[in-house]
Protein backbone atom coordinates (compact mmCIF):
# COMPACT_ATOMS: atom_id res chain seq x y z
CA UNK A 1 0.00 0.00 0.00
CA UNK A 2 1.59 3.29 -1.09
CA UNK A 3 1.98 5.53 2.12
CA UNK A 4 -0.79 8.35 2.30
CA UNK A 5 -3.74 6.09 0.31
CA UNK A 6 -6.35 5.14 2.34
CA UNK A 7 -6.44 1.02 3.21
CA UNK A 8 -8.84 -1.00 1.30
CA UNK A 9 -12.23 -1.65 2.90
CA UNK A 10 -12.45 -4.53 4.99
CA UNK A 11 -13.95 -7.69 3.35
CA UNK A 12 -16.11 -9.01 6.25
CA UNK A 13 -17.78 -11.71 6.16
CA UNK A 14 -21.64 -11.54 7.18
CA UNK A 15 -24.22 -14.04 7.26
CA UNK A 16 -27.33 -15.07 8.83
CA UNK A 17 -27.28 -18.41 10.69
CA UNK A 18 -27.55 -21.70 8.29
CA UNK A 19 -26.15 -23.34 5.39
CA UNK A 20 -24.18 -20.45 4.13
CA UNK A 21 -22.70 -19.63 7.76
CA UNK A 22 -21.82 -23.42 8.30
CA UNK A 23 -19.99 -23.34 4.68
CA UNK A 24 -18.21 -20.41 5.04
CA UNK A 25 -17.63 -18.61 8.58
CA UNK A 26 -18.31 -21.65 10.61
CA UNK A 27 -16.56 -24.12 8.51
CA UNK A 28 -13.76 -25.81 9.92
CA UNK A 29 -10.32 -26.62 8.78
CA UNK A 30 -8.25 -29.55 9.53
CA UNK A 31 -4.65 -30.27 10.44
CA UNK A 32 -4.58 -32.07 6.32
CA UNK A 33 -6.12 -28.86 5.08
CA UNK A 34 -3.30 -26.25 6.63
CA UNK A 35 -1.67 -24.45 3.23
CA UNK A 36 2.04 -24.20 3.17
CA UNK A 37 4.06 -21.54 1.91
CA UNK A 38 5.19 -22.44 -1.54
CA UNK A 39 8.34 -21.16 -1.46
CA UNK A 40 8.83 -23.26 1.65
CA UNK A 41 7.80 -26.44 -0.19
CA UNK A 42 9.78 -25.37 -3.27
CA UNK A 43 13.12 -25.13 -1.07
CA UNK A 44 12.01 -28.52 1.26
CA UNK A 45 14.10 -30.93 -0.86
CA UNK A 46 17.08 -28.62 -1.09
CA UNK A 47 17.25 -28.24 2.42
CA UNK A 48 19.27 -32.06 2.15
CA UNK A 49 20.89 -31.39 -1.16
CA UNK A 50 24.33 -31.27 0.77
CA UNK A 51 27.24 -33.79 0.28
CA UNK A 52 26.77 -34.30 3.83
CA UNK A 53 23.10 -34.56 4.51
CA UNK A 54 22.88 -37.01 1.22
CA UNK A 55 25.13 -39.25 2.83
CA UNK A 56 23.05 -39.23 5.90
CA UNK A 57 19.68 -39.09 4.21
CA UNK A 58 20.93 -42.64 2.91
CA UNK A 59 22.68 -43.97 5.38
CA UNK A 60 18.96 -43.97 6.76
CA UNK A 61 17.48 -45.81 4.12
CA UNK A 62 15.77 -42.78 2.46
CA UNK A 63 15.88 -42.14 -0.91
CA UNK A 64 17.62 -38.87 -1.96
CA UNK A 65 15.23 -36.14 -3.12
CA UNK A 66 17.07 -33.52 -5.85
CA UNK A 67 17.12 -30.13 -5.04
CA UNK A 68 14.54 -29.08 -7.52
CA UNK A 69 11.81 -31.50 -6.12
CA UNK A 70 9.36 -30.12 -3.48
CA UNK A 71 8.68 -32.34 -0.94
CA UNK A 72 5.51 -32.81 1.32
CA UNK A 73 5.26 -31.56 4.57
CA UNK A 74 5.23 -35.07 6.14
CA UNK A 75 8.39 -36.25 4.25
CA UNK A 76 10.27 -33.42 5.21
CA UNK A 77 9.62 -34.10 8.61
CA UNK A 78 10.09 -37.97 8.26
CA UNK A 79 13.70 -37.25 6.95
CA UNK A 80 14.73 -34.68 9.66
CA UNK A 81 13.13 -36.87 12.31
CA UNK A 82 15.22 -39.75 10.97
CA UNK A 83 17.77 -38.06 10.04
CA UNK A 84 18.43 -36.54 14.04
CA UNK A 85 17.48 -39.57 15.26
CA UNK A 86 20.32 -41.31 13.56
CA UNK A 87 23.33 -38.81 13.95
CA UNK A 88 22.01 -36.34 16.74
CA UNK A 89 23.86 -33.48 17.00
CA UNK A 90 25.31 -33.60 13.64
CA UNK A 91 22.02 -33.74 11.87
CA UNK A 92 21.39 -30.74 14.15
CA UNK A 93 23.91 -28.70 13.16
CA UNK A 94 23.84 -29.67 9.40
CA UNK A 95 19.74 -29.22 9.27
CA UNK A 96 19.51 -25.90 11.25
CA UNK A 97 22.58 -24.66 8.87
CA UNK A 98 20.28 -25.28 6.03
CA UNK A 99 17.31 -23.76 7.53
CA UNK A 100 18.92 -20.86 9.61
CA UNK A 101 22.09 -20.21 7.46
CA UNK A 102 23.99 -20.44 10.59
CA UNK A 103 24.00 -22.24 14.02
CA UNK A 104 25.21 -21.26 17.40
CA UNK A 105 28.74 -22.63 18.60
CA UNK A 106 26.73 -23.60 21.19
CA UNK A 107 23.14 -25.59 21.08
CA UNK A 108 22.78 -24.42 24.70
CA UNK A 109 21.95 -21.00 26.41
CA UNK A 110 24.02 -20.33 28.97
CA UNK A 111 24.04 -18.73 32.52
CA UNK A 112 26.25 -15.86 31.32
CA UNK A 113 23.84 -15.50 28.43
CA UNK A 114 20.35 -15.57 31.52
CA UNK A 115 22.10 -13.14 33.63
CA UNK A 116 22.91 -10.73 30.42
CA UNK A 117 19.08 -11.18 29.68
CA UNK A 118 17.82 -9.67 32.56
CA UNK A 119 20.48 -6.58 31.80
CA UNK A 120 18.12 -6.25 28.59
CA UNK A 121 14.69 -5.86 29.12
CA UNK A 122 12.40 -3.32 30.94
CA UNK A 123 12.31 -3.38 34.67
CA UNK A 124 8.71 -3.18 34.63
CA UNK A 125 8.48 -6.15 31.78
CA UNK A 126 10.50 -8.62 34.72
CA UNK A 127 8.09 -7.23 37.30
CA UNK A 128 4.50 -7.97 34.89
CA UNK A 129 6.55 -11.47 34.27
CA UNK A 130 6.54 -11.84 38.04
CA UNK A 131 3.05 -10.58 38.65
CA UNK A 132 1.93 -13.18 35.73
CA UNK A 133 4.03 -16.16 37.16
CA UNK A 134 2.70 -15.72 40.61
CA UNK A 135 -0.96 -16.18 39.64
CA UNK A 136 -0.58 -18.61 37.29
CA UNK A 137 1.08 -20.62 40.46
CA UNK A 138 -1.54 -20.07 42.34
CA UNK A 139 -4.08 -21.23 40.11
CA UNK A 140 -2.39 -24.25 39.27
CA UNK A 141 -1.57 -25.39 42.37
CA UNK A 142 -5.51 -25.63 43.02
CA UNK A 143 -4.68 -28.54 40.73
CA UNK A 144 -2.38 -30.81 42.91
CA UNK A 145 -3.67 -34.32 43.36
CA UNK A 146 -2.42 -36.65 46.32
CA UNK A 147 -1.82 -40.42 46.26
CA UNK A 148 -4.45 -42.36 47.78
CA UNK A 149 -3.77 -46.14 49.37
CA UNK A 150 -6.68 -48.02 50.89
CA UNK A 151 -5.10 -51.10 52.54
CA UNK A 152 -8.02 -52.57 53.94
CA UNK A 153 -9.33 -53.08 50.12
CA UNK A 154 -5.55 -53.27 48.65
CA UNK A 155 -6.33 -51.00 46.27
CA UNK A 156 -4.65 -47.32 45.51
CA UNK A 157 -3.20 -45.14 43.23
CA UNK A 158 0.52 -43.94 43.12
CA UNK A 159 0.60 -40.24 41.72
CA UNK A 160 3.98 -39.01 40.82
CA UNK A 161 5.32 -36.29 38.47
CA UNK A 162 6.77 -37.05 34.46
CA UNK A 163 11.06 -37.03 35.23
CA UNK A 164 11.60 -34.53 32.40
CA UNK A 165 9.59 -32.57 30.21
CA UNK A 166 10.57 -30.98 26.88
CA UNK A 167 8.34 -27.17 25.94
CA UNK A 168 8.51 -26.00 22.40
CA UNK A 169 8.39 -21.99 21.82
CA UNK A 170 8.57 -20.88 17.86
CA UNK A 171 10.01 -17.47 16.56
CA UNK A 172 7.93 -16.29 14.22
CA UNK A 173 6.35 -12.88 13.59
CA UNK A 174 5.87 -12.51 17.33
CA UNK A 175 7.65 -14.12 20.60
CA UNK A 176 5.61 -15.11 23.26
CA UNK A 177 6.96 -15.52 26.64
CA UNK A 178 3.79 -15.32 27.86
CA UNK A 179 3.48 -18.62 26.85
CA UNK A 180 6.75 -19.97 28.35
CA UNK A 181 5.13 -19.26 31.58
CA UNK A 182 2.05 -20.86 30.78
CA UNK A 183 3.40 -24.23 29.85
CA UNK A 184 6.32 -24.19 32.42
CA UNK A 185 4.93 -23.34 35.65
CA UNK A 186 2.53 -26.17 35.31
CA UNK A 187 5.43 -28.16 35.41
CA UNK A 188 6.73 -26.91 38.20
CA UNK A 189 3.40 -27.20 40.33
CA UNK A 190 3.37 -30.91 39.30
CA UNK A 191 6.71 -31.13 40.70
CA UNK A 192 8.96 -32.60 37.44
CA UNK A 193 12.25 -32.72 37.78
CA UNK A 194 13.36 -31.36 34.89
CA UNK A 195 11.61 -28.75 32.44
CA UNK A 196 13.53 -28.18 28.97
CA UNK A 197 13.02 -25.42 26.63
CA UNK A 198 13.67 -26.10 22.70
CA UNK A 199 13.10 -22.22 20.41
CA UNK A 200 15.08 -21.13 17.23
CA UNK A 201 17.95 -18.41 17.72
CA UNK A 202 17.87 -15.08 16.19
CA UNK A 203 20.41 -15.07 13.20
CA UNK A 204 23.02 -13.70 16.06
CA UNK A 205 22.75 -16.95 17.42
CA UNK A 206 20.93 -15.57 20.89
CA UNK A 207 17.74 -15.67 22.08
CA UNK A 208 15.20 -13.49 22.11
CA UNK A 209 16.04 -11.80 25.91
CA UNK A 210 12.62 -11.26 27.04
CA UNK A 211 12.16 -15.00 26.47
CA UNK A 212 15.15 -16.19 28.32
CA UNK A 213 13.77 -14.08 31.15
CA UNK A 214 10.54 -15.75 31.17
CA UNK A 215 11.93 -18.83 31.21
CA UNK A 216 14.26 -17.80 33.91
CA UNK A 217 11.07 -16.99 35.91
CA UNK A 218 8.95 -19.95 35.25
CA UNK A 219 11.60 -22.58 36.15
CA UNK A 220 12.88 -24.08 33.11
CA UNK A 221 16.11 -25.95 33.64
CA UNK A 222 18.02 -26.16 30.62
CA UNK A 223 16.96 -24.13 27.20
CA UNK A 224 18.28 -24.76 23.39
CA UNK A 225 19.08 -22.73 20.92
CA UNK A 226 17.33 -25.30 18.36
CA UNK A 227 14.09 -24.99 16.25
CA UNK A 228 11.70 -26.75 13.99
CA UNK A 229 11.31 -30.61 13.40
CA UNK A 230 14.08 -31.21 14.22
CA UNK A 231 13.98 -29.91 18.06
CA UNK A 232 11.05 -32.01 18.27
CA UNK A 233 13.54 -34.91 17.24
CA UNK A 234 15.96 -33.79 19.55
CA UNK A 235 14.00 -34.13 22.43
CA UNK A 236 11.92 -37.17 21.23
CA UNK A 237 14.90 -39.23 20.66
CA UNK A 238 17.87 -37.55 22.68
CA UNK A 239 20.86 -36.29 20.92
CA UNK A 240 24.84 -35.69 22.76
CA UNK A 241 23.79 -31.97 23.44
CA UNK A 242 19.98 -32.84 23.87
CA UNK A 243 18.27 -35.35 26.61
CA UNK A 244 15.49 -37.23 25.66
CA UNK A 245 12.15 -36.15 27.48
CA UNK A 246 9.70 -37.90 28.10
CA UNK A 247 6.72 -35.35 27.21
CA UNK A 248 6.90 -32.28 24.23
CA UNK A 249 4.79 -29.39 24.57
CA UNK A 250 4.06 -26.30 22.93
CA UNK A 251 3.09 -24.76 19.60
CA UNK A 252 4.43 -24.02 16.19
CA UNK A 253 4.35 -24.23 12.68
CA UNK A 254 3.12 -27.21 10.49
CA UNK A 255 6.56 -28.64 10.46
CA UNK A 256 6.89 -28.38 14.03
CA UNK A 257 3.00 -30.06 14.86
CA UNK A 258 3.62 -32.64 12.48
CA UNK A 259 6.86 -33.44 13.96
CA UNK A 260 5.16 -33.42 16.90
CA UNK A 261 2.71 -36.39 15.57
CA UNK A 262 5.36 -38.30 14.02
CA UNK A 263 7.34 -39.01 17.49
CA UNK A 264 4.47 -39.54 19.47
CA UNK A 265 3.99 -43.29 21.38
CA UNK A 266 8.00 -42.94 22.10
CA UNK A 267 7.05 -39.80 23.85
CA UNK A 268 3.89 -38.09 24.63
CA UNK A 269 2.73 -35.01 23.47
CA UNK A 270 0.26 -32.32 24.97
CA UNK A 271 -1.64 -31.96 21.41
CA UNK A 272 -1.26 -31.18 17.67
CA UNK A 273 -2.18 -27.39 18.28
CA UNK A 274 -3.92 -25.57 14.75
CA UNK A 275 -4.37 -21.83 14.54
CA UNK A 276 -5.08 -19.79 17.61
CA UNK A 277 -9.29 -18.96 17.71
CA UNK A 278 -12.17 -16.75 19.36
CA UNK A 279 -15.77 -17.03 19.08
CA UNK A 280 -17.36 -14.00 21.31
CA UNK A 281 -21.35 -14.63 21.69
CA UNK A 282 -22.88 -11.15 22.23
CA UNK A 283 -26.23 -9.73 22.29
CA UNK A 284 -27.64 -5.92 22.24
CA UNK A 285 -26.14 -5.11 25.62
CA UNK A 286 -22.55 -5.69 24.27
CA UNK A 287 -20.60 -2.01 23.21
CA UNK A 288 -19.59 -2.83 19.32
CA UNK A 289 -15.91 -1.35 19.93
CA UNK A 290 -15.38 -4.06 22.61
CA UNK A 291 -16.72 -6.37 20.10
CA UNK A 292 -14.18 -5.38 17.69
CA UNK A 293 -10.94 -5.08 20.35
CA UNK A 294 -11.15 -8.98 21.45
CA UNK A 295 -11.44 -10.15 17.52
CA UNK A 296 -8.94 -8.21 16.51
CA UNK A 297 -6.81 -9.41 19.51
CA UNK A 298 -7.02 -12.89 18.17
CA UNK A 299 -6.66 -11.69 14.42
CA UNK A 300 -3.62 -10.06 15.36
CA UNK A 301 -2.16 -13.49 16.05
CA UNK A 302 -1.98 -15.18 12.58
CA UNK A 303 -2.87 -14.72 9.10
CA UNK A 304 -4.53 -18.63 9.88
CA UNK A 305 -6.33 -17.48 12.68
CA UNK A 306 -10.01 -17.38 13.75
CA UNK A 307 -11.90 -14.65 15.27
CA UNK A 308 -15.41 -14.86 14.77
CA UNK A 309 -18.78 -13.52 16.19
CA UNK A 310 -21.94 -14.95 16.76
CA UNK A 311 -24.60 -12.33 17.77
CA UNK A 312 -28.64 -12.19 18.33
CA UNK A 313 -28.17 -8.32 17.54
CA UNK A 314 -28.65 -6.85 13.99
CA UNK A 315 -27.51 -3.76 15.17
CA UNK A 316 -24.39 -5.17 16.72
CA UNK A 317 -23.72 -7.30 13.53
CA UNK A 318 -24.14 -4.16 10.97
CA UNK A 319 -21.94 -1.88 13.57
CA UNK A 320 -18.63 -4.17 14.61
CA UNK A 321 -17.32 -4.20 10.86
CA UNK A 322 -17.29 -0.46 11.14
CA UNK A 323 -15.42 -0.44 14.56
CA UNK A 324 -12.76 -3.15 12.97
CA UNK A 325 -11.99 -1.24 10.07
CA UNK A 326 -11.78 1.73 12.29
CA UNK A 327 -9.49 0.08 15.01
CA UNK A 328 -7.25 -1.86 12.11
CA UNK A 329 -5.74 1.39 11.23
CA UNK A 330 -4.55 1.60 14.75
CA UNK A 331 -2.98 -1.67 14.87
CA UNK A 332 0.88 -2.35 14.56
CA UNK A 333 0.29 -5.85 13.18
CA UNK A 334 -2.82 -4.55 10.92
CA UNK A 335 -2.02 -6.27 7.64
CA UNK A 336 -1.73 -10.00 9.60
CA UNK A 337 -5.24 -8.68 11.38
CA UNK A 338 -6.69 -8.26 8.28
CA UNK A 339 -5.97 -10.98 6.49
CA UNK A 340 -7.19 -13.33 9.14
CA UNK A 341 -10.47 -11.72 9.47
CA UNK A 342 -11.14 -11.59 5.93
CA UNK A 343 -9.92 -15.20 5.39
CA UNK A 344 -10.79 -17.28 9.12
CA UNK A 345 -13.34 -14.20 10.68
CA UNK A 346 -16.67 -13.09 9.98
CA UNK A 347 -19.86 -12.44 11.99
CA UNK A 348 -22.87 -14.65 11.83
CA UNK A 349 -26.56 -13.29 13.36
CA UNK A 350 -28.40 -16.00 14.95
CA UNK A 351 -31.92 -15.68 16.22
CA UNK A 352 -31.19 -15.87 19.90
CA UNK A 353 -28.20 -16.23 22.81
CA UNK A 354 -29.36 -19.28 23.19
CA UNK A 355 -28.88 -20.44 19.50
CA UNK A 356 -25.86 -18.60 19.44
CA UNK A 357 -24.87 -21.04 22.23
CA UNK A 358 -26.40 -23.77 20.58
CA UNK A 359 -23.81 -23.17 17.18
CA UNK A 360 -20.98 -21.83 19.84
CA UNK A 361 -21.17 -25.65 20.48
CA UNK A 362 -20.94 -26.98 17.92
CA UNK A 363 -17.72 -24.87 16.43
CA UNK A 364 -16.25 -26.21 20.29
CA UNK A 365 -14.31 -23.20 19.97
CA UNK A 366 -10.35 -22.16 22.15
CA UNK A 367 -11.88 -19.34 23.43
CA UNK A 368 -15.77 -18.53 23.56
CA UNK A 369 -15.87 -14.73 25.18
CA UNK A 370 -19.86 -14.41 26.38
CA UNK A 371 -20.22 -10.86 25.91
CA UNK A 372 -24.21 -10.70 27.02
CA UNK A 373 -26.24 -9.77 29.74
CA UNK A 374 -25.77 -11.80 33.34
CA UNK A 375 -23.39 -13.59 31.62
CA UNK A 376 -23.28 -15.99 34.38
CA UNK A 377 -26.45 -17.72 33.79
CA UNK A 378 -25.37 -19.17 30.55
CA UNK A 379 -22.43 -20.86 31.58
CA UNK A 380 -24.23 -24.13 32.26
CA UNK A 381 -25.20 -24.09 28.65
CA UNK A 382 -21.77 -24.32 27.15
CA UNK A 383 -20.56 -27.88 26.28
CA UNK A 384 -17.41 -27.23 24.45
CA UNK A 385 -14.80 -24.54 24.68
CA UNK A 386 -10.94 -24.86 25.82
CA UNK A 387 -11.63 -21.40 28.01
CA UNK A 388 -14.76 -19.37 28.89
CA UNK A 389 -14.39 -15.89 29.62
CA UNK A 390 -17.44 -14.14 31.26
CA UNK A 391 -18.67 -10.20 30.92
CA UNK A 392 -16.70 -7.39 29.42
CA UNK A 393 -14.55 -7.18 32.44
CA UNK A 394 -13.13 -10.65 31.48
CA UNK A 395 -11.31 -10.54 27.58
CA UNK A 396 -9.48 -13.04 26.73
CA UNK A 397 -6.38 -11.06 26.29
CA UNK A 398 -6.94 -10.67 30.00
CA UNK A 399 -6.56 -14.60 30.41
CA UNK A 400 -3.56 -14.50 28.22
CA UNK A 401 -1.14 -13.12 30.44
CA UNK A 402 -2.45 -12.36 33.75
CA UNK A 403 -5.55 -14.13 34.98
CA UNK A 404 -3.76 -17.26 36.07
CA UNK A 405 -5.51 -20.90 33.90
CA UNK A 406 -2.69 -21.79 31.22
CA UNK A 407 -3.59 -19.82 28.02
CA UNK A 408 -2.42 -23.35 26.44
CA UNK A 409 -6.43 -24.87 25.13
CA UNK A 410 -7.10 -27.53 22.95
CA UNK A 411 -7.74 -25.88 19.33
CA UNK A 412 -9.41 -26.85 16.60
CA UNK A 413 -12.99 -28.70 17.88
CA UNK A 414 -10.92 -30.73 20.01
CA UNK A 415 -12.01 -28.70 22.85
CA UNK A 416 -15.09 -31.48 22.34
CA UNK A 417 -12.32 -34.19 24.00
CA UNK A 418 -9.40 -32.13 25.68
CA UNK A 419 -8.89 -29.49 28.22
CA UNK A 420 -6.41 -26.81 28.61
CA UNK A 421 -3.19 -27.59 29.94
CA UNK A 422 -3.18 -28.19 33.56
CA UNK A 423 -1.15 -29.79 36.14
CA UNK A 424 -2.50 -33.31 35.33
CA UNK A 425 -0.34 -33.12 31.87
CA UNK A 426 2.61 -33.53 33.97
CA UNK A 427 1.34 -36.45 36.21
CA UNK A 428 1.18 -40.04 35.37
CA UNK A 429 -0.65 -42.60 37.61
CA UNK A 430 0.31 -45.84 38.98
CA UNK A 431 -2.34 -48.43 39.79
CA UNK A 432 -1.48 -50.44 42.88
CA UNK A 433 -3.29 -54.07 43.42
CA UNK A 434 -2.25 -55.93 47.45
CA UNK A 435 -5.58 -58.01 48.08
CA UNK A 436 -5.21 -60.31 51.25
CA UNK A 437 -5.97 -64.08 51.14
CA UNK A 438 -9.47 -63.53 51.90
CA UNK A 439 -10.45 -60.93 49.10
CA UNK A 440 -8.44 -63.53 46.68
CA UNK A 441 -10.84 -66.15 47.90
CA UNK A 442 -14.03 -64.45 47.20
CA UNK A 443 -13.22 -62.77 43.89
CA UNK A 444 -10.27 -65.22 42.72
CA UNK A 445 -13.53 -67.31 41.15
CA UNK A 446 -14.67 -65.09 39.19
CA UNK A 447 -11.55 -63.97 37.86
CA UNK A 448 -10.99 -67.41 36.50
CA UNK A 449 -14.20 -68.00 35.03
CA UNK A 450 -14.36 -64.59 32.81
CA UNK A 451 -10.30 -65.93 32.14
CA UNK A 452 -11.55 -69.15 30.90
CA UNK A 453 -14.33 -67.80 29.14
CA UNK A 454 -11.89 -65.42 27.17
CA UNK A 455 -9.74 -68.42 26.14
CA UNK A 456 -7.02 -67.40 28.77
CA UNK A 457 -6.97 -70.72 30.69
CA UNK A 458 -3.17 -70.19 32.16
CA UNK A 459 -4.91 -66.86 33.55
CA UNK A 460 -7.40 -68.95 35.14
CA UNK A 461 -5.14 -71.26 36.90
CA UNK A 462 -2.59 -68.71 37.86
CA UNK A 463 -5.81 -67.67 39.92
CA UNK A 464 -6.47 -71.18 40.82
CA UNK A 465 -3.65 -72.02 42.09
CA UNK A 466 -4.13 -69.95 45.12
CA UNK A 467 -7.65 -70.86 46.19
CA UNK A 468 -6.47 -74.67 47.15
Amino acid sequence: MTIGTAPPPLRLRVVQDGPEAAATVLKRTGLSDLEVDPAVAARSAAVFDTPELRDLVSSVGLSPASAEEALSPEQFVERVVRLVRAAGDTALRLISERLDGAVPADLETSPAEIAAAYQQVDAQFVADLRLAADRIRRFHEHQRRPSWLDVDEGLGQIIRPLERVGIYAPLSTAAYPSSVLMAAIPARVAGVDEVMLSMPPRPDGRHQPEMVVAADIAGVDRLFKIGGAQAIAALAYGTESVPKVDKILGPGNIFVVLAKKRVFGDVDIDQLPGPTETLVVADDTAPADEVAADLLAQAEHDPLASAILITSSERLAAAVPSALAEQLGQLERAEIARESLERRGGIVVAASVERALALANEYAPEHLCLLVADAWSYLPAIKHAGGVFLGRYSPEAAGDYVAGPSHIMPTAATARFSSPLSVDDFLKITSVIALSASQLVELGPAAARLARAEGLTAHAAAVERRLH
